[in-house]
C-alpha cells in the first residue's frame, strides 16, 4: 500500500451537543480564517498580540460538526485552549483517535481519490488540495488502519522544499502575517473579529510586515534568526527581516510587496 498517513498529525472533533448550537460560529470568533465558507481552510489560533499559538486545517464533517487537522504534539493543548474559550456553549471538543490524516503529492485528484478508495474506508472524506498551496499536494481524513504507512518524512521534505513552515516549532510565537499566512491563504481580512485580529489587521492595513519566515540552506542560516533546523535535509527556517531576504530564497508564491515604509 502507498505510504500516505501523517502520524505527526491528529484530528480534533468539534460537535454540537444540542441542535441549536453552531460550531462554525464558535470557531469563527476565535481563528484567523473564514470557517463558514468553503472548507477545508488553513487557519491560526493566535494570542492577544497576534502571535501564533496553533495552526490547523479545518474540515467539515456534516451534521454541523468540524474536524481540525492539527499537529499531534499540540493536540491536547489545543483541545484545552478551545475548551477554555467554550465556556457554557454546548460543544464537545475531543480528540478523534479513530481518524488519521493522509497526504500525497499527486497533483492529479483522481490519483488521490483512488488512494482513498483503496483504503476501503466507509467514512473517508473526499481528498482536497492543501488549502495553503496546491503544490503541497492532496490531503484527506480516513479511519485509522493497522495497515497505514507513514509519509511524515516525505511530507516534511516536500513542504520545506516549497518554503512552507507549520506547527509550533516553525511558527510558534511569531506574528501571524510574518508566518506568510496571507500568501498561504491563512487569513481573511473580510470576516469579523477574532483573537489577535487587531494587530493582524493593522499590519495589513499599514503594509508593514517587517519580517518573514523563510526556508534557507542550513549553512546560510543565522542562529540568531533561526526558528527550526532540519539537519537531515540541510535546511533551516529563519525569521528574517524582509530587507535581508535575497531573491534566491523567495518562493514563487511569496509576495514581499508588503514591506516596511522606507
Amino acid at each position: 500500500m502507498l505510504a500516505t498517513r501523517l502520524f505527526d498529525r491528529a484530528v480534533i472533533r468539534l460537535k454540537p451537543t444540542i441542535d441549536t448550537e453552531d460550531v462554525a460560529d464558535f470557531l469563527q470568533g476565535l481563528v484567523t480564517n473564514d470557517v463558514k465558507g468553503k472548507l477545508p481552510v488553513w487557519t491560526g489560533l493566535l494570542g492577544a498580540q497576534g502571535k501564533t499559538m496553533f495552526d490547523f486545517i479545518v474540515w467539515a464533517d456534516g451534521q454541523g460538526e468540524l474536524l481540525l487537522d492539527c499537529e499531534a504534539a499540540a493536540a491536547d493543548d489545543l483541545v484545552k485552549r478551545l475548551s477554555l474559550y467554550c465556556l457554557r456553549r454546548k460543544i464537545a471538543i475531543t480528540l478523534e483517535n479513530d481518524l488519521g490524516v493522509h497526504w500525497q503529492a499527486e497533483e492529479d485528484p483522481k490519483a488521490a481519490e483512488n488512494t482513498v478508495n483503496a483504503l476501503n474506508a466507509v467514512n473517508a472524506g473526499v481528498a482536497a488540495p492543501d488549502p495553503r498551496l496546491s503544490d503541497l499536494g492532496w490531503r484527506w481524513l480516513a479511519p485509522v488502519s493497522s495497515h497505514d504507512e507513514a509519509a511524515d518524512a516525505k511530507w516534511q521534505a516536500h513542504r520545506l522544499h516549497l518554503g512552507v513552515g507549520e506547527g509550533r516549532a516553525d511558527l510558534g510565537d511569531i506574528l501571524w502575517l510574518e508566518t506568510n499566512a496571507a500568501d498561504l491563504n491563512g487569513v481573511s481580512f473580510e470576516k469579523g473579529c477574532y483573537i489577535g485580529q487587531e494587530n493582524t489587521a493593522r499590519m495589513n492595513w499599514r503594509q508593514k510586515i517587517n519580517r518573514r519566515l523563510v526556508v534557507v540552506p542550513i549553512d546560510r542560516s543565522s542562529e540568531k534568526r533561526r526558528k527550526t533546523a532540519y539537519p537531515d535535509l540541510g535546511l533551516a527556517l529563519d525569521h528574517l527581516r524582509t530587507d535581508d531576504i535575497t531573491s534566491d530564497l523567495i518562493p514563487n508564491w511569496m509576495d514581499l510587496s508588503k514591506t516596511p515604509d522606507k
